[in-house]
């Protein structure tokens, strides 16, 4: 069993050389050159290339290895790392929650994890805090958009920094592109045998020209240099430092691809081989430059000895393409956590590996940043201004993780307040202090990152807004199922044969568009069930977990309230058997309450309504039965025979899938500037996502789509306010696709 885990182990790490570590792998390709390529000039006495030796050397130690792998990795989300990873913690720990239909019994989620060390003095303090601060639980929110966008922005910049010739890096992008759909774990197995060739290449040449050249070279590592250098170089110098910083890009993707592999398979592959072979290849082209000053802008070609150096061109060609699969994986990693989180309109996402279940693929993304690719390499065309805007977006990345890492020394691992302000003193000075230095670069390529992440930002933001403001609405404008019921006489409401699943995003209570339906056509099925998919904070929820099941009324209702929930990082399948699944846990849930009625364990209130808060009365069912078209097991008890026969029977009649869709728009009085996210960015991305049918598997002879034409009013003036938002919003109606009740 060791040996066979072990094995799994280590074949992972040779897969994450292909995955997580191609992007900081090619960084030897242009550090130097853009380090030097200022005004920063070369002295005989090469202080200046001992200096920025040195402070390649003490980044590359500090920021990778000590910050990330001794610290950051071990700060995953069960298994799952990245800026969204870190903040769900947060949020499960300190309920910084911004996502809506939050309930108590999704803390009882195997995955929730909460349980653990009693909180400090520290710990209790912040969580007041944000508590009494909800402003502060926004902003929190917006720097972790900020560090999402930041590394979007890096799967954009990353495939075009290594190239040099426009019309062939335009089909390496589109090659590279193309093969994304194949899976992580595909394109890790092709990239992985190239990377570690690459790998073990520089680092023999760093080997040889530390031999050849300057065997003293190693001196340079101590960090006295490093004062040397910006005594000498001072303004010069200290701009410069923003070529330094590209040695630790693709830094950040160690922990953001950590659900694509696992935690100690990164550890070693990086201590144990990326490491050791990236060192020995600074420092010898460190080596080389002390004797071949005028070779700085092509150092690291001229580097190589000339009887090796076709082969090695080949594969640092191969090398610089598959420095891009990092960041692209990433990506998908990182949109799909914020589709879960309510901060990015649903998209397609495939799951490429039935192993690795965090391995998948988003088409829509993936050609959105191809295209992005191929814009910034055409309209650019030159390396340097690439390199400027790269450093930037990592950097900033990277101060991101430092300070989510903050809360999380204190909340979640419960250490005292000095360790965690140790920690973002150490790691966050020297991230500003790079920060800073690239910040210089805005005007000459800096501004790529900034713009592309302020659009991305506004896209989500926008969209996380708007969800929340239509959330709030319906929880304001829910209906009693009393008062349609007892108008049922005198609208003449019949029940028709069949099942009516009605789709709505509140847990809690019926939602408006049941009631309009009811009132304009009095006939609703059987049986309803009021379905409602969300997402929790925790990165996955087990089947036997997925489903919780309630009354809404009276047994003789025959109405039922299904929640299914799902992680961060599941996949909502579209081949999910859901209507089997739904049918089975609801029959479930009726033979379980009755035999807990019939041998007297039920203590809860006989008349089965659920309770203002939605708890009451819900269960999660840890058996699962699958229900065929044979019919399924029942247990013997006339009671519940008669029931789970009437739910079967209705299955047989027809199961109708009842959708209702609500639209944002700003009110007149409201600024421009809203008007502009909510009537047009919103509306747009509301129009274009992927709709909850998708999630439900809903057939479309089975489908229907109800909404109103009229705008709903609850003042005089005919509008409808949320609070001081400044929105309002309308039912709007659509067609129906299947057959009318």
């Amino acid at each position: 069993m060791k040996s066979a885990s072990w094995l799994a182990v280590l074949t992972l790490a040779y897969q994450s050389l292909g995955v997580v570590y191609g992007d900081l792998s090619t960084s030897p390709l242009y550090v130097y050159k853009s380090t030097f390529m200022g005004k920063l000039c070369l002295h005989e006495n090469d202080e200046e290339i001992y200096g920025v030796l040195s402070f390649i050397f003490w980044t590359f130690t500090l920021i990778p290895l000590f910050k990330y792998i001794f610290f950051v990795l071990t700060a995953d989300d069960n298994g799952e790392g990245g800026t969204f990873a870190l903040y769900s913690l947060l949020c499960r720990h300190a309920r910084l929650c911004v996502l809506p239909n939050q309930q108590a019994s999704d803390e009882k989620l195997s995955a929730y994890g909460t349980e653990g060390a009693v909180d400090t003095w520290q710990s209790s303090m912040m969580k007041v805090f944000f508590e009494k601060h909800p402003r502060f639980r926004n902003w929190l929110l917006i720097i972790v958009l900020l560090g999402t966008c930041m590394t979007i922005s890096d799967g954009v910049l990353t495939p075009t920094i290594s190239e040099y010739v426009v019309v062939i890096s335009c089909v390496i992008l589109v090659g590279l592109f193309s093969l994304q759909h194949h899976g992580t774990h595909r394109v890790a197995f092709l990239f992985a045998p190239i990377v570690t060739a690459w790998l073990l290449c520089i680092s023999s040449i760093g080997v040889y020209n530390i031999f050849q050249w300057n065997p003293s070279i190693f001196r340079a590592l101590s960090p006295f240099y490093m004062y040397r250098f910006l005594q000498s170089t001072r303004t010069e110098g200290w701009v410069s430092l923003g070529g330094v910083v590209l040695c630790i890009t693709g830094v950040e993707t160690m922990f953001a691809d950590l659900g694509h592999f696992s935690p100690f398979s990164i550890k070693i592959a990086f201590t144990f081989l990326v490491y050791p072979c990236l060192m020995l290849a600074y420092i010898g082209e460190a080596a080389f430059l002390s004797k071949h000053h005028q070779d700085i802008q092509q150092s690291f070609y001229k580097a190589i000895p000339e009887p090796v150096f076709w082969p090695v061109f080949v594969v640092a060609t191969l090398a610089s393409i598959v420095g891009s699969q990092a960041v692209i994986s990433a990506t998908f990693s990182i949109v799909s956590q914020c589709c879960a989180l309510s901060c990015f309109p649903r998209v397609k996402i495939v799951h490429t590996s039935s192993q690795i279940y965090g391995q998948i693929y988003i088409p829509e993304v993936n050609w959105i940043l191809m295209c992005l690719c191929l814009a910034v390499t055409i309209g650019l065309r030159d390396t340097n201004m690439i390199g400027h805007a790269y450093g930037l977006a990592v950097t900033v990345v990277m101060f991101v993780t430092s300070c989510l890492m903050f809360l999380v020394i204190i909340i979640v691992w419960k250490q005292r307040i000095m360790v965690a302000v140790a920690f973002l003193v150490f790691f966050g000075s020297i991230e500003l202090f790079y920060i800073s230095a690239s910040l210089t670069k805005v005007h000459e390529g800096g501004w790529i990152p900034l713009i592309l992440s302020l659009i991305f930002m506004c896209i989500m933001y926008v969209w996380n807004y708007g969800t929340l403001k239509k959330h709030e609405f319906d929880m304001e404008n829910r209906v009693s199922i009393y008062r349609i019921f007892n108008s049922g006489p005198s609208i003449g409401m019949v029940r028709v044969p069949g099942i009516g699943v009605i789709y709505t995003e509140i847990v809690t209570g019926v939602p408006a568009v049941f009631g309009h339906f009811v009132t304009n056509l009095p006939a609703f099925h059987q049986v309803l069930v009021f379905v409602c998919v969300k997402s929790i904070q925790v990165p996955y929820v087990c089947e036997q977990e997925r489903f919780l099941i309630g009354r809404i009324g009276p047994k003789e209702y025959g109405m039922f309230r299904c929640i299914v929930r799902y992680g961060y990082k599941d996949l909502q399948q579209e081949n999910y058997n859901f209507e089997n699944r739904l049918v089975s846990r609801i029959t479930e849930f009726v033979e379980t309450e009755g035999a807990e009625s019939t041998s007297g364990l039920n203590t809860r209130p006989s008349s089965g309504f659920l309770s203002s808060d939605g708890e009451e009365n819900q269960r999660c069912l840890s058996a699962f039965k699958e229900v065929t078209a044979d019919g399924l097991e029942i247990v013997e008890n006339s009671i519940l025979r008669d029931e789970s026969l009437e739910i079967m029977r209705a299955r047989e009649s027809g199961v109708t899938y009842i959708l209702g869709n609500s639209h944002a728009k700003a009110k007149k009085p409201a600024s421009i500037l809203k008007k502009l996210a909510i009537n047009i960015v919103y509306d747009f991305l509301g129009k274009n996502c992927r709709g909850p049918d998708v999630v439900l598997n809903a057939p479309p002879t089975s489908l229907l789509e109800v909404e109103r034409h009229q705008r709903l009013q609850s003042c005089s003036n005919g509008t409808t306010a949320l609070g001081d938002d400044g929105l309002k919003l309308l039912l709007e109606p659509l067609h129906s696709t299947s057959n009318d009740l």
